[in-house]
């Protein structure tokens, strides 16, 4: 917590549970060590640790923003079938005094990214995948991949 004297106070807590955020139902994030920012009257916003996030589908970019009472973030963009989310996450990795604990960690815009609890249960599909494998697998339109093609994990339809 901030400075209890002053009249801005930052809270920092565990979330209750497991958290997600998503952009057009895929997964980008899925953690069971998110942190909840409460900072004065503004709403909620969830840090979720990088290690628990698809970093694949975001770049950084040159946007930076300064806040008196947790210091300079840094933005990202995110990229996801197509749609590009334009500096949609951001993260603070030198954190001023009484928001340490967000160090490195990101959060969303709750507007363009869909944040939410959970259950216990695991992502529907490993969110943690090699982003780098999959696109060397994948046809770049020319007709081939740079690797050879993964077995079929289906049979295929019956008539």
């Amino acid at each position: 917590m901030s400075d209890p004297g002053s009249n801005h106070a930052i809270e920092i807590v565990p979330a209750e549970g497991r958290m997600r955020a998503s952009v057009q139902d895929h997964i980008i994030a899925d953690s069971d060590d998110v942190l909840i920012l409460r900072e004065g009257r503004m709403a909620p916003v969830a840090y979720f640790p990088r290690d628990d996030i698809e970093m694949g589908y975001f770049a950084r970019t040159d946007r930076s923003t300064h806040c008196p009472f947790k210091g300079d973030a840094a933005y990202y963009t995110v990229t996801l079938e197509g749609e590009v989310l334009e500096n949609v996450a951001w993260t603070y990795e030198d954190p001023l005094p009484g928001a340490t604990r967000i160090d490195g960690r990101v959060a969303f815009y709750a507007d363009r990214v869909k944040v939410y609890a959970v259950g216990d249960e695991v992502a529907p599909h490993d969110h943690h995948s090699n982003v780098d494998a999959v696109v060397q697998h994948t046809d770049s339109g020319g007709g081939q991949s740079q690797k050879d093609h993964w077995a079929p994990n289906v049979e295929t339809p019956k008539d």
